[in-house]
């Protein structure tokens, strides 16, 4: 019985480029799977015939050769070009179905072969770390101490006592996975005797026990930008947990907090804060001296009859930009204060000043109660 034309079976067309191919594969592969079909010969049947189809069309060389000579370019040592050619033993469903299921598995890659390099790549860190506005505004440059795993020095690392090396695994023959036959699938799965190192280690490092890698602190330098913002992270390439055996380290990530300032609060690049008033000078006016981020001092002329709430804008007295360059601007709120604990002639100015009409030269509060008149007229205390 003839074999049926491989684009039939997956139904594509012979132009069909690499990823219409893949996609047709993985829909019939999808429908025909055993799993979904138990019991189903036929089902059976179909995803074998679409998976030799598959590794011959995803080949260039191969699909080249079909396309000349069809099914017999396979057949009596024809087509040689490829991994054994196909019709028996050099197919591999293994290699088919890994690249099929490992797009869904995240692997996206072939397995790793030979090298017997480590398996285990270091830990990534984080470290919090908290500095003041002054820290944010300046930007600065600090010490921190972190505990973590650092290559051991005896054994550089290797986890075979020094004068030794690590061995390649006789059992995955330093693959680090190992492949076992399951009706016609071969299923891959870390190497139990060198847990998917590749290599074994019979001479241990009496520092580190084998691992590689000792526990100690660490002293880093870490350098913070200008315009730094709550929750921004620093990243330190390789500063993380050392890799198993040699492995590639981790990265170290420091999350930034900024402690509430006592005078100031920040909004991005600006910053606002509130300045108390004598009742005085916000009457008559007069200038008053406000504090500025940058450990300086800036003067304001406040005009007479200033009230609770007003804002005075100093540009360029906020926060700089992430790395410098443009700087934002400080708000400056007023708060009128009322005086207190008036000693007995400050009260009888005040006194003589309410007898004069004092209220009527208040024109917020008179503009409030005046409307509260009008919308209530027959308001009684």
């Amino acid at each position: 019985m003839s074999k049926q034309d491989y684009y039939e079976l997956l139904g594509v067309g012979k132009d069909a480029d690499e990823t219409t191919l893949k996609k047709a594969f993985r829909k019939q592969a999808m429908q025909y799977h055993p799993d979904k079909n138990p019991g189903d010969a036929e089902a059976e049947k179909k995803f074998k015939e679409i998976g030799e189809a598959y590794d011959v069309l995803k080949d260039p060389e191969k699909r080249a050769a079909y396309d000349r000579y069809g099914h017999a370019a396979f057949e009596h040592g024809m087509g040689g070009g490829g991994r054994g050619g196909h019709g028996g033993a050099g197919f591999d469903f293994s290699d088919v179905f890994e690249e099929f299921f490992g797009d869904f598995m995240g692997g996206g890659g072939r397995r790793r072969r030979g090298g017997g390099a480590a398996a285990g790549r270091g830990n990534d860190l984080r470290f919090n770390m908290e500095i003041n506005l002054e820290d944010a505004y300046r930007g600065k440059t600090d010490q921190i101490r972190v505990p973590t795993s650092v290559p051991c020095e005896p054994c550089s690392g290797s986890g075979a006592e020094p004068g030794s090396k690590p061995e390649v695994c006789d059992t995955c023959g330093g693959a680090g996975k190992v492949r076992a036959s399951q009706g016609f699938f071969m299923v891959e799965r870390t190497c139990p005797k060198c847990h998917g190192n590749g290599s074994v280690i019979l001479n241990p490092c009496r520092s580190c026990s084998g691992a590689g890698r000792v526990r100690k602190e660490k002293t880093l330098q870490v350098k913070i930008p200008q315009g730094v913002e709550e929750g921004t992270r620093i990243r330190l390439a390789g500063e993380g947990e050392a890799g198993s055996r040699g492995a590639p380290p981790g990265d170290l990530y420091i999350f930034l907090s900024i402690r509430p300032h006592p005078l100031f609060k920040r909004d991005g690049d600006m910053l606002y804060c509130q300045v108390p008033i004598p009742m005085s000078t916000a009457t008559l006016g007069g200038d008053i001296e406000v504090p500025t981020i940058e450990g300086k001092r800036a003067r304001i002329k406040v005009p007479d009859g200033t009230q609770s709430g007003r804002q005075f804008r100093l540009r360029g007295k906020g926060m700089p930009e992430l790395n410098g360059g443009f700087t934002g601007d400080m708000i400056i709120e007023t708060v009128v204060e009322t005086p207190t604990n008036l000693s007995k002639r400050q009260r009888e100015l005040m006194e003589e000043f309410a007898a004069e009409g004092g209220d009527s030269v208040s024109p917020r509060s008179e503009g409030f109660f005046s409307k509260v008149k009008d919308l209530w007229d027959d308001l009684t205390e």
